[in-house]
């Protein structure tokens, strides 16, 4: 409730809550992002402009290497790059839960599962703003947006899971 108040107390916040919604109402204003990576996914196609051949990266699409990398692998590798993003994604959240469920304590095990839970919910709300299905909120994609600070800790959270499947139980949750 609290967060509802305070996103309504200032416009521009929900604008950007509101904006997803129908981002062709607006697209020079809180729209604007939305609608352009729409376009770069809808140029890419079933197969993609090829690697290196984006427009919206040089051209119309702010933060193209952060928080829209994923429009950008939709216009260069087309759905087929969009869906192994996703393939590979959900492989990770797979090994993840794997993972925790074999885990030698609670500890371990609730460790591993805040970790995969965190990741996946950072990709499915940064894919999410992406598409429009979400507000865009400047998360960035796991594992493949430019940035030092989060894939260094987005790594050190990956170093954690194999420690905690290094020393699982053997056979459990098999």
């Amino acid at each position: 409730m609290a967060a509802l108040v305070l996103a309504m107390a200032a416009d521009y916040r929900w604008e950007r809550i509101t904006g997803f919604l129908d981002p062709f109402s607006d697209p020079l204003g809180t729209g604007f992002q939305g609608v352009q990576s729409l376009f770069a996914l809808g140029t890419g196609g079933v197969f993609g402009v090829g690697l290196g051949a984006s427009r919206a990266r040089w051209e119309f699409l702010p933060n193209a290497h952060t928080d829209f990398i994923y429009a950008i692998i939709g216009e260069e590798t087309g759905l087929i790059g969009t869906g192994a993003v996703l393939i590979l994604l959900a492989a990770f959240s797979l090994a993840g839960v794997a993972v925790a469920i074999r885990a030698r304590d609670d500890f371990g095990r609730m460790l591993a599962a805040g970790i995969v839970t965190w990741l996946a919910i950072q990709a499915i709300v940064n894919i999410g703003g992406v598409t429009s299905t979400l507000p865009i909120t400047g998360l960035p994609l796991p594992f493949v947006s430019f940035g030092g600070s989060a894939l260094l800790v987005e790594m050190a959270a990956v170093g954690i899971l194999i420690n905690i499947a290094r020393r699982a139980q053997p056979g459990r949750g098999s």
